[in-house]
């Protein structure tokens, strides 16, 4: 391989594919684990998008989820203990904690639905006043609540071991690794992108999704009850929203930080874009811009090694604070190539108003 990585910078592309065939084996979990809630937040952008409700308070929802599911599951553990169970080191606790998320990104989800179907508001000026209700609200109550209770918590999921037969098979064992050597809600991103995909265009709920997100007077007049069907996905997105903000402070970690979701939920929206309102497609997406972040991490951890030549000296070279940012550059990147090729609902941000009877 000396002659390829001598060619000029042919030679440094070669060295950093060798690099990441080297490394990221190994970071499959991380990539899932840092994938999830930007994954999860994409399929909650994708059902209000594909029923005509544009949504950027993902990110707040997200957010007050996660303090929510923080808070609610270290009260239950204070009152009902902290007894792991076999599966997962599932507790009641934990339980009560991801059910209080999940409830919390369903009501701050009703209240985006009511300002944008019922009142009518712009859905950019209500996505903007959750998240940045949220970031002010959550932050207050972090120091008002959490921050003077220090024993505060309730742990974490556990995540599952696959077994090594499994994992050492050629090829396809890092990615089984991947995907099974984490905890629950981490493990369920898979079947819920599944799930999502074959509904949102094999089923009647799906059919009628569509049409009300493409041209919703069409759909009235077919008998779909328009209003109420952009309410019902929009609570439905809320519950993946709650589910994301349950993951990172339930599962990813074990704590609640001010704006921990450090612009998760406008990745998700790019994830949505990017992927062409398709769950399959934002969760390729997730996975894309989790990787370049994993990447970040990667460098810092296991360096490229003076074997791969030019690429250790321009990894050592680049300052760290970059690696950081990679994700987000990412982001800018793929949305200046996407933009313009992808083309959203017809409908999608346009309120709507039932005709009335005569």
């Amino acid at each position: 391989m000396d002659w390829l990585y001598g060619i000029p910078v042919l030679g440094v592309l070669a060295q950093l594919v060798a690099y990441l065939v080297e490394v990221f084996p190994g970071m499959g979990p991380i990539v899932l684990g840092l994938a999830t809630p930007i994954a999860l937040g994409a399929l909650c952008g994708i059902l209000n998008e594909r029923s005509g409700v544009v949504n950027i308070g993902i990110e707040g929802m997200m957010l007050t989820s996660a303090f929510v599911s923080f808070l609610v599951a270290g009260l239950a553990a204070g009152a009902l203990g902290s007894q792991a169970g076999p599966v997962f080191g599932a507790t009641l606790a934990l339980l009560i904690g991801v059910l209080a998320g999940i409830a919390t990104g369903v009501l701050v989800s009703l209240l985006h639905a009511w300002l944008s179907i019922s009142i009518r508001a712009d859905q950019i000026i209500s996505g903007t006043i959750i998240n940045i209700a949220a970031l002010g609200i959550t932050g207050y109550l972090n120091r008002l609540i959490i921050s003077g209770n220090p024993r505060l918590g309730a742990g974490t999921f556990r995540s599952f071991s696959p077994p090594d037969f499994l994992t050492d098979i050629p090829i396809v064992g890092w990615i089984l690794n991947m995907f099974l050597a984490k905890g629950p809600i981490a493990m369920s991103v898979i079947v819920l992108v599944i799930v999502v995909q074959v509904l949102l265009f094999r089923s009647r709920w799906g059919l009628r999704t569509r049409a009300v997100g493409e041209h919703p007077r069409a759909a009235e007049t077919v008998g779909i009850d328009v209003i109420v069907m952009r309410y019902r996905n929009v609570l439905i997105g809320g519950v993946f929203a709650g589910l994301a903000g349950a993951f990172l402070t339930l599962e990813s970690n074990s704590s609640f930080q001010n704006g921990m979701t450090a612009g998760r939920g406008f990745i998700a929206l790019a994830c949505v874009i990017f992927g062409r309102w398709t769950p399959v497609g934002a969760f390729g997406a997730a996975l894309l811009f989790a990787s370049s972040d994993a990447l970040g991490i990667a460098v810092q951890l296991r360096p490229p090694r003076a074997e791969f030549g030019e690429l250790a000296a321009i990894v050592a070279a680049i300052p760290v604070e970059i690696y950081s940012a990679l994700p987000y550059i990412v982001t800018l990147i793929v949305l200046a190539g996407v933009v313009g090729r992808s083309t959203a609902p017809a409908a999608v941000g346009q309120p709507y108003e039932k005709e009335s009877r005569t």
